[in-house]
């Protein structure tokens, strides 16, 4: 099935990061945003575009990082070390489902093509 998830985990607390806004564009040929929201209760991005087919090309997401943290009571710098983080990426095979785990601590975070 075609289509793009998103799923982030707050390990700082070892939860689902329920409440962070994500914004997802489309980089080509102009930039574009195709989805924004925030997490659900389960961390992930409830959006038409999970079952969308996306065309081939580059893509972006940002993750409101430092907003969620602030909310969520989390000690963190002042101002925060990560803000809005971008991630981007290229769909090479629109026939594909790219799904996009990320962990997340207010000092770092890992982003990578789930399964």
């Amino acid at each position: 099935m075609p289509g793009l998830s998103i799923h982030v985990v707050d390990v700082a607390r070892g939860q689902p990061a329920m409440g962070m806004h994500v914004e997802v564009y489309t980089l080509a040929p102009e930039r574009r945003q195709l989805a924004a929201g925030d997490l659900s209760e389960s961390g992930a991005l409830e959006d038409a575009i999970t079952g969308q087919r996306l065309e081939a090309g580059p893509y972006e997401v940002i993750f409101h990082a430092g907003a969620f943290f602030a909310s969520a009571g989390v000690l963190q710098a002042t101002p925060p070390f990560l803000d809005e983080v971008p991630f981007r990426f290229t769909i090479a095979d629109p026939a594909q489902h790219y799904h996009l785990p990320m962990k997340m601590t207010p000092w770092g975070y890992s982003v990578f093509r789930g399964s």
